[in-house]
């Protein structure tokens, strides 16, 4: 009893032990996986990349080899456990109408490719001395399908994660994607019921007969049709049951659990595939409703947290380094040639569809190359698929699927590269404005309360008279139930006619007063009228087709706080603050903000003396160097006195915490860089000449900035700032803390602030910011 209690004890101790090391394995490899990531993320690679590369490293270590030998059957139960969780959750991601509808352009090209990288794979595969005879067609039909496939998983990640995404090409290669991976995944799953059981090494290994393909094809037909019919509503009455906003229901949670799990391994009782039949349970589920995403959210964060490290350890394990052959000349033909038939199988279909689709053909190219991607069941298939073949055709699949993923983030380049000198991505700002092309401004006014500022402020941008500006006044109103019953709309565009008196009214007195302006002193002006007549929601959308439409590059809009008799701001109205915030993010063109305090008082500035002292403010970023292409535009008023101040980090104060704050990343280098190229550029053109003074401030914190901003009261009348100018600065650090009004930027708000000056009226500019992350480039760009 005691010997046999001593072996117990020895056996328990040394299992804790072998599952000890199995664990520091897995941290090993989760940290090293991290870590090749973190140091290949500048070249764009995709996760998958980093998983092989060390996978592939990992797997072939030779002590860590023999671990894997003594848990072989673990390992085996893991991996096909985990495929089985990644089938099910592709699955629902799958829509199968799409089979049943007329096709779309992403599933013609899909079609186009799967066609002839199919036709390609089926003629050249058995040329290859790949695996021993027995497989014969049932393993070339199986290659053919796994080499037609896309993994839309991979390439959605990729594509997404490369700012390319809400393109139409970028919307293409997915559509693309998903629909070639959901059709050959479907073409594999209805052909492991009539190929025999060697040419998939995923299912039981039994010999197939007739009566067995006819009762594993009623088997899985009726599977599909009992999921089909009984998943809706059995998940509609969970759903219902367990509302949003409510806690789920433990005992619906663990039957809607048991309900999925139970069909899935249903299929071991007739011989079918669990991975395979994962994936038809999943096509044949709901995909909306709470349950549906609280399974994919969890099954996916089970798949990246636990099982893919698990996964490619494996993968490294089946592909064993020590069996490659590179000495012999039918290795490099194995391993090339599979990578010869998917590109150029996907190439051509993606160039046939795009000839018949009239896409360009560089294009199309790209598309082939991007639906080459190959995942993670690709590399499950290809190690099951080599059981009983040569013992280097392990790492030479691997080796192929990551040919196939590597080169994706350089096609993705190349896709932008092309769309930046194709695409109509105008950049519509002040800095970029052809100085002999006229300046075309939106003003903006709320009522006749805005229009002293607003002639004041058309009269120091006016520049030379020639080019001059074209001035678009537009009033912003509020489309009521009121308002709403008299407008007339006529034909065409901008013929919206408001027949309300009171509105009526400030329109004729806005169109006297810049009449009379422009007739008494607009040379150079082109004075048009328009009108931005909707509702609050809709306000902002409206401004910018207005914009658009108008070729605009500045529109200005009065600020939502109006100042008071005794010099105060008021409450202000907080429908015209969204309508700005909203702006400031969608705007095809840059935006100024007018915070007016004693700006409007100025009756008429004279041209023959000073009468106006103006200070721009510089400390770097992209809407700073804006300001700078403003203010010199506004130095050629003889009236107007321009002083630009540059705040510099004060080096010699700083002190090792504060030096803390200063991050020398790429992206700020690289703008540091641009602002000492803009400033200088301005220096010789405007300050060398005297027409613009200039001062330097070396300041050391923000609260040396917000004194230096205080001392501006009784100095100037206006003070123009870039929205974003300095966000990253040590110079602004902290004054996010106390913002009353963001969206004027750190430096806007402090010099709008009820604390501040009641007699400095403040510009806060901001530069044209292209929708996304592509610098010069919109995120929706169409190159199609």
């Amino acid at each position: 009893m005691a010997i046999a209690i001593t072996q117990c004890s020895e056996k328990l101790g040394y299992l804790i032990l072998q599952l000890g090391k199995n664990f520091l394995v897995f941290m090993a490899m989760v940290i090293a996986c991290n870590g090749v990531h973190f140091l290949i993320k500048p070249y764009a690679q995709p996760r998958t990349t980093s998983d092989i590369i060390v996978g592939l490293i990992m797997g072939n270590i030779p002590f860590l080899r023999k671990l894997y030998e003594e848990f072989n059957s673990a390992f085996g139960f893991i991996i096909d456990f985990g495929m089985m969780c990644y089938m099910f959750a592709l699955g629902i991601e799958m829509d199968p109408y799409v089979l049943f509808k007329r096709p779309t352009k992403g599933a013609q090209v899909a079609y186009a490719g799967i066609v002839c990288t199919f036709i390609m794979s089926c003629g050249l595969s058995p040329l290859l001395p790949y695996f021993t005879h027995q497989h014969g067609v049932a393993f070339t039909l199986s290659l053919s399908a796994l080499l037609s496939s896309t993994a839309s998983p991979v390439l959605t990640r990729l594509i997404t994660n490369l700012k390319i995404g809400k393109s139409d090409i970028g919307k293409l290669v997915i559509a693309a994607g998903m629909h070639s991976d959901f059709v050959c995944s479907l073409l594999l799953s209805i052909g492991y019921i009539f190929m025999p059981s060697d040419a998939y090494c995923i299912g039981p290994n039994v010999e197939k007969n007739v009566k067995n393909i006819v009762t594993m094809s009623i088997a899985v037909v009726a599977q599909t049709l009992f999921t089909a019919v009984v998943s809706p509503v059995f998940m509609a009455w969970v759903n219902n049951e367990n509302p949003e906003g409510k806690p789920m229901k433990g005992s619906h949670l663990v039957l809607s659990i048991a309900f999925m799990v139970m069909i899935c391994a249903s299929s071991t009782l007739y011989d079918y595939s669990p991975v395979l039949s994962a994936f038809v349970t999943g096509i044949c589920f709901p995909r909306e409703g709470r349950v549906s995403k609280w399974v994919i959210s969890k099954i996916n964060y089970l798949l990246t947290t636990i099982f893919f490290p698990i996964f490619f350890l494996w993968m490294g394990y089946a592909a064993d380094l020590t069996k490659f052959q590179p000495e012999d000349h039918s290795t490099w033909v194995r391993l090339f040639i599979p990578v010869v038939i998917v590109v150029t199988g996907k190439v051509g279909g993606a160039l046939v569809s795009g000839a018949l689709l009239r896409f360009h053909w560089p294009e199309s190219v790209a598309i082939g190359l991007l639906l080459v991607t190959k995942g993670h069941f690709h590399i499950y298939m290809a190690v099951k698929l080599n059981c009983g073949s040569p013992p280097s055709s392990g790492i030479l699949s691997v080796i192929t699927i990551f040919f196939t993923v590597v080169h994706a983030p350089i096609v993705v380049a190349h896709i932008i590269k092309r769309a930046r000198k194709r695409a109509p991505t105008h950049s519509m700002a002040l800095q970029l404005l052809d100085p002999s092309s006229e300046l075309r401004i939106l003003l903006c006014l709320h009522g006749t309360e805005n229009v002293p500022a607003s002639i004041n402020f058309v009269e120091i941008s006016r520049g030379t008279a020639d080019p001059g500006i074209l001035l678009y006044v537009a009033e912003i109103i509020e489309l009521t139930d009121r308002i709403a019953a008299t407008v007339e709309t006529g034909e065409g565009a901008h013929t919206t006619t408001v027949r309300d008196k009171a509105v009526v009214e400030m329109r004729e007195q806005v169109s006297r007063s810049f009449q009379a302006y422009v007739d008494n002193d607009g040379d150079g002006i082109t004075l048009k009228r328009t009108l931005a007549l909707s509702t609050i929601n809709n306000m902002a959308q409206n401004i910018c087709v207005l914009a658009e439409d108008l070729m605009i590059a500045l529109v200005i809009l009065p600020f939502h706080r109006n100042q008071l008799q005794d010099g105060k701001l008021d409450g202000g109205n907080q429908g015209f603050r969204y309508v700005n915030r909203k702006l400031l993010k969608s705007a095809p063109c840059s935006v100024g903000i007018l915070v007016n305090r004693g700006f409007g008082s100025i009756e008429k500035m004279s041209r023959s003396e000073v009468s106006l002292k103006v200070a721009a403010i510089f400390i770097g970023g992209k809407d700073d160097r804006e300001v700078l292409a403003y203010v010199g535009r506004v130095a050629w008023h003889p009236g107007v006195k321009v002083t630009v101040i540059r705040f510099l980090v004060d080096t010699s104060a700083e002190s090792s915490r504060l030096a803390a704050y200063r991050v020398s990343l790429p992206e700020q280098e690289e703008e540091l860089g641009m602002d000492d190229e803009c400033f200088a550029q301005f220096y010789e053109k405007h300050i060398v000449g005297g027409r613009i003074s200039y001062t330097e401030k070396h300041l050391a914190n923000a609260g040396e900035t917000f004194s230096t901003l205080r001392s501006f009261e009784g100095q100037y009348s206006l003070v123009i700032v870039g929205r974003e100018g300095g966000v990253n600065s040590i110079l602004t650090k902290g004054m996010n803390d106390w913002q009353q009004c963001p969206e004027l930027g750190p430096i806007g708000d402090v010099l709008s602030g009820p604390d501040f000056s009641t007699s400095v009226s403040v510009l806060i500019i901001q530069q044209h910011k292209q929708k996304g992350e592509l610098d010069g480039l919109d995120e929706d760009f169409s190159i199609m």
